[in-house]
């Protein structure tokens, strides 16, 4: 289970239009905004993405640097990418269930074709959104095991301008005795 100031995992991963990812090399002024989704096949997931893509340059005005990634395979991430516009959001692909694993999401299996008429994967990982310092250390963390009732991104915005303005620290992170 990850906590709040723990070093998050390693996350390397090709993304659809934006090169490669490497967590480990990047340098965002004040944080890295990690959404992980669910596929193609989440038409929920797809509405997430939209607003994110829309809200990305709110977030690199924050100094924010914004990536959306799945265990889709390329192909279906470039789906993805066109159905959303992601035009400023990375969309990175390929992400081991192992790795899913290591960053506390959980993993669901197939329950066939969706509503909008895609197949799930026989495995996939469920969301997460991860607000990483430049020193890869967890600042924020929401995970979910359904596709519902996710992080509001307009809502993060206005609390990232409270968390810069009072240099507020990560929350949550006492795993001692109790």
């Amino acid at each position: 289970m990850l906590y709040p100031r723990q070093t998050a995992p390693a996350l390397v991963l090709e993304t659809v239009a934006h090169g490669s990812f490497d967590l480990a090399t990047r340098s965002p002024e004040r944080f890295t905004l990690i959404c992980f989704y669910r596929g193609l096949h989440c038409p929920i997931c797809a509405n997430y993405l939209k607003e994110l893509e829309r809200l990305t340059p709110e977030f690199v005005a924050r100094g924010v640097e914004t990536i959306a990634v799945s265990s889709d395979g390329a192909d279906r991430a470039a789906l993805m990418a066109e159905k959303i516009g992601a035009s400023q959001l990375p969309v990175g692909y390929d992400l081991s269930l192992s790795d899913a694993r290591d960053w506390g999401l959980y993993i669901s299996t197939s329950r066939g074709t969706t509503s909008i008429g895609i197949e799930e994967p026989a495995l996939f990982s469920e969301p997460g959104v991860f607000l990483l310092r430049p020193d890869r250390t967890v600042y924020y963390l929401s995970v979910q095991s359904m596709p519902f009732v996710r992080p509001n991104f307009a809502e993060m915005v206005q609390a990232l301008d409270f968390v810069i303005k009072n240099d507020y620290p990560a929350r949550g992170q006492y795993t001692g005795a109790i």
